[in-house]
């Protein structure tokens, strides 16, 4: 539960101290007399901060109040800058977009030797990914590359992929980061079927563990030359249909084989012998098709129905999540509140569902996570620490019954600062 403070009060302006000691060796230990909290934490490289907090100790109007950081590898707090306490105590620093990408530490000093405790703020890095494909077959390798935000040049990141319905990542591949900052890994897949990747930077001094967002690449087994099998769309939305069709030669031939009945055979990833579902006949030019609503990822194959029995190659098919996100208001302050509600279809009971954040590098980037409810549907709250025009989304990865999905954007119209009474509680 948040506490709300006991008066909404309005704030001065922050300002410069003169003669204020720009370096302080360490941290002071806290007394009672000076409250600090920091919203959000933790965060994304360059996104703003909110500190704040309230002097207990009489009087508590007017009082000066210097903060102070240490930044990453840092020994030592310096000052950064001053502001003057309400008529009730309250203070308030913002900390600008752009302005804190690496980990520091905060604490603020007061009058008659108040001082707060320190908050450690937490900032990961901004990894982005892109594939130069998404869907490839085991005779390709797929090629990740990206950008890490602030440099990390020459350190070793992890290319990652999804372990079942879990949130365990295996890693499959490292990479280097060049001399600005960025990476390309290539890897090649030899069994079918879909993978959510991402790239990972183990955290250090100056950030956090840093996670991309995982990038959906689909992998088919190669071609049969003679009888070949394709999809209208590798992935689909649940509920939606999708065209398995190809053609069929004389075997070693380019020639078309005709009127020939052939059958469409399924089973999903996780079971073991296929299924027939359905038949149809050649068309002049040896084609075929079949029109599919899979409820679930689905392999398929399509085989001859008389001997000889000739069959294809398998085909991977995914259906995707549906995912919706929406805001109890399209607009907030710094320092307020708000709640993300949504749901995913199919249901998706007990899974990890992931609140993400578009970044400053044209990335998304996750910010917070929560299990979805047995109805299917999720909720997150978030506090911001700026002004302006954030965009989120909710993001659910794969399954072995489903591909992984994401919510449409939802942008939130941030201005102004929140009364006190709707700040998180500041100890």
């Amino acid at each position: 539960m948040r506490r709300p403070f006991a008066v909404l009060a309005c704030l001065a302006s922050t300002f410069a101290v003169a003669g204020t000691a720009s370096l302080a060796t360490a941290a002071p230990k806290q007394n009672r007399g000076l409250t600090i909290n920091a919203t959000p934490n933790p965060i994304g490289a360059g996104e703003g901060v909110l500190i704040y907090g309230q002097l207990n100790r009489g009087p508590v109007a007017g009082q000066t109040i210097s903060l102070y950081h240490r930044v990453g590898t840092q020994r030592n707090f310096t000052f950064i800058q001053a502001t003057r306490t309400d008529a009730f105590g309250f203070y308030r620093f913002t900390r600008a977009e752009g302005v804190v990408t690496t980990n520091r530490s905060w604490f603020v000093r007061g009058p008659r030797q108040a001082h707060s405790r320190t908050v450690n703020e937490q900032v990961a890095a901004l990894v982005s990914i892109r594939a130069d494909t998404t869907s490839t077959d085991t005779s390709h390798a797929i090629t990740f590359s990206g950008h890490l935000t602030p440099t990390h040049r020459f350190q070793t990141v992890l290319l990652q992929q999804q372990i079942g319905a879990s949130d365990d990542w295996q890693t499959i591949e490292t990479g280097r980061l060049n001399g600005g900052s960025r990476y390309s890994i290539a890897y090649r897949w030899r069994v079918p079927g879909a993978h959510d990747v991402r790239v990972v930077l183990p955290g250090d001094q100056r950030n956090i563990r840093s996670e991309s967002d995982a990038v959906t690449v689909t992998i088919e087994q190669a071609q049969v030359a003679d009888f070949t099998i394709s999809s209208s769309s590798p992935v689909i939305p649940d509920g939606a249909t999708v065209t398995i069709s190809g053609v069929l030669d004389k075997a070693g031939t380019t020639t078309p084989q005709a009127s020939t009945s052939v059958s469409l055979w399924a089973r999903q990833p996780a079971d073991g012998s296929f299924k027939k579902l359905e038949e149809t006949t050649t068309a002049a030019d040896g084609s075929y098709s079949f029109l599919e609503k899979p409820s679930a990822n689905e392999i398929y194959r399509v085989r001859t129905t008389l001997p000889a029995n000739r069959q294809t190659a398998v085909l991977f098919e995914g259906v995707r999540d549906v995912v919706s996100l929406q805001a109890s208001s399209m607009s907030a302050s710094v320092g307020g509140r708000i709640l993300f509600t949504g749901s995913v279809t199919p249901d998706k009971a007990d899974h990890r569902v992931y609140l993400q954040r578009l970044g400053s590098d044209g990335d998304w980037h996750a910010v917070a996570v929560t299990r979805v409810r047995a109805s299917s549907t999720f909720q997150f709250a978030w506090v911001f620490g700026r002004v302006g025009t954030p965009r989120f989304r909710a993001r659910i990865f794969s399954d072995p019954r489903n591909v992984g999905g994401r919510s449409n954007p939802v942008s939130i119209t941030v201005a102004g600062l929140a009364p006190n009474s709707q700040l998180p509680p500041a100890s």
